[in-house]
This record gives structure tokens, C-alpha cells and sequence, in this order.
């Protein structure tokens, strides 16, 4: 998909409609699968906010799900609501992507992380990863988690104040797996990993604005605190400020390569859905 891109896309996709039904915010995430589509000569129905839906009316994710299928040849959905995207599977008959279902799951975003750290460090098994941050909410580090720990002779750090720990259904997993992991408070504990994965805290899970606003900042990176330390700096994206744009210019800084990454790894995966590979 690579060489695809760069030649300008191709049309193995003409005649394919995607439906991307984004209840949650999104930039990159949804514009990504768009691009992707497009790219490969295919179309795209866009549904994007609650309110704008028929779900705001009172409309199952089920109901929905059954009416697009009449519409497109795949779909891609985001929602706030934990287990979404296991209602939308069960009744889709075109093929269904978790494009993010409440504090769960991201699967594309695990793959496209992957990737990413494959291409930056040359290889995966044996990465020592730390991740930064809301380790409790953040679906994407959940699915990285259960992605990685499927590799060889991987070490985890996990960095977050005590109220946001990764969560338990996590380190149950590695536990079961026997692979290794540490628990800390200090991001300066977490600097000499091969990768460092930061995350924002995510207003959007908080009940207590006041508790959001006291943890947000908790940990903020920056280009001093990286003066010899050769780790590859990942983030999902957005940041909300917790890396300094100082960051930026360090080539270690890929969190913009990852998210180019985006359109190459969700490419892949409509061209594998839909039988155009």
C-alpha cells in the first residue's frame, strides 16, 4: 500500500461505498479511512455526530447497522458506548471495523502503532514500551497492549498517576501471558525504554471535571527531559499538551509519521476486507 500511495492511489476499489459512522469526535481516525477509500478509487458515506443521527431519535446500533447495509459495502464505526461495535458486528452482513467503541477497544489504531514501530525501531519482538498517561480510559493503549503481548521477550512500563493505572483486564492478560510489566508514578522511571507512548488524559471520560482538570497536566514531556535517551516518542493524537512542541523537531519524534501511517495500515485492511488485495 506503500508503493500505492505513492504512485497517487489506483482504482481497485471502484464501485465500493464505505460508510463511516463517527458518534464521537474524530479527525484522524475518520478522515484517515476516508483518504484510504479514496485513494483507492472507492466512495464514501459519512454519518458524523450523535446529534445529526437517528440515534439521537432513539435508534438501535442495530437498526442503524441493518440500514447500512443496504448503503455500503463495508462500514467503520466510533461510539461512546462500551461494546458498540460488538452490537453493529452481530447483525452486519458487509464487513464491520471498530473505529473505536467508548474506553474499550481500538484495533486500526494497534495496527497502525504497530506498524509504526516496526518502522521505526526495525522490528518488534523484544520492544520495551513505555506508555504514559490515562492507562485507564485509553482504548488505544489497551488495544496496543493485547497486540504487543502477543510478540516475544516484550517488557511494558506503565506510567500513570494512581487513579488512571492501566487497567486490570491489561495486566491480567500479560500476567497470564508471563510477560513482564511495571507499574510507576514517575515518567522519569519510563525514559529508557525502546518506545515511549504517550496519551492525553480524556476530558470526555470524567464525570468530575475538577478531578480532569487536576490530572490532565500531571505529565508533560520535553525535549530536555529526552537529552540522551534514545526512545521512539509515540502519542494516538490529539495532545492536549502533555508533549511540549519542543519535541517536535527531535527525529525520534514520530508521532506525525504515525498517524501517516494511518492511511497506509487502513488501506490494507479495505483492500483485505473486500476481497481487492
Amino acid at each position: 500500500m506503500e508503493e500505492v500511495l505513492k504512485k497517487g492511489g489506483d482504482d481497485r476499489l471502484a464501485g465500493k461505498i464505505l460508510a463511516c459512522l463517527f458518534y464521537e469526535p474524530s479527525t484522524r481516525t475518520r478522515l484517515s479511512f476516508e483518504s484510504a477509500m479514496h485513494r483507492l478509487g472507492g466512495d464514501v458515506l459519512s454519518a458524523v455526530g450523535f446529534q445529526f443521527s437517528s440515534l439521537y431519535k432513539g435508534e438501535t446500533i442495530e437498526d442503524t447497522i441493518t440500514v447500512m447495509n443496504e448503503y455500503a459495502d463495508i462500514i467503520t464505526m466510533r461510539h461512546p458506548e462500551g461494546g458498540s461495535a460488538d452490537k453493529a458486528a452481530s447483525v452486519s452482513e458487509v464487513p464491520f471495523i471498530n473505529a473505536g467503541d467508548g474506553p474499550r477497544q481500538h484495533p486500526t489504531q494497534a495496527l497502525l502503532d504497530l506498524y509504526t514501530i516496526q518502522k521505526e525501531k526495525g522490528s518488534v519482538d523484544g520492544t520495551h514500551i513505555t506508555m504514559v498517561g490515562d492507562l485507564l480510559y485509553g482504548r488505544t493503549v489497551h488495544s496496543l497492549s493485547f497486540l504487543l503481548g502477543l510478540y516475544d521477550n516484550m517488557r511494558f512500563t506503565f506510567v500513570s498517576p494512581k487513579e488512571l493505572k492501566m487497567s486490570e483486564k491489561v495486566t491480567s492478560f500479560l500476567t497470564e501471558k508471563g510477560i513482564n510489566y511495571t507499574e510507576v508514578e514517575d515518567i522519569e522511571d519510563g525514559l529508557d525504554a525502546d518506545v515511549l507512548y504517550m496519551t492525553r488524559v480524556q476530558k470526555e471520560r470524567f464525570a468530575d471535571q475538577s478531578e480532569y482538570e487536576r490530572l490532565k497536566l500531571k505529565y508533560v514531556l520535553t525535549a530536555d527531559m529526552l537529552k540522551g535517551k534514545d526512545c521512539t516518542i509515540m502519542h494516538p493524537l490529539p495532545r492536549v499538551g502533555e508533549i511540549d512542541t519542543s519535541v517536535d523537531a527531535l527525529p525520534n519524534a514520530a508521532y506525525f509519521r504515525e498517524a501517516g501511517n494511518g492511511v497506509i495500515v487502513r488501506m490494507a485492511l479495505l483492500c483485505m476486507l473486500l476481497d481487492a488485495v
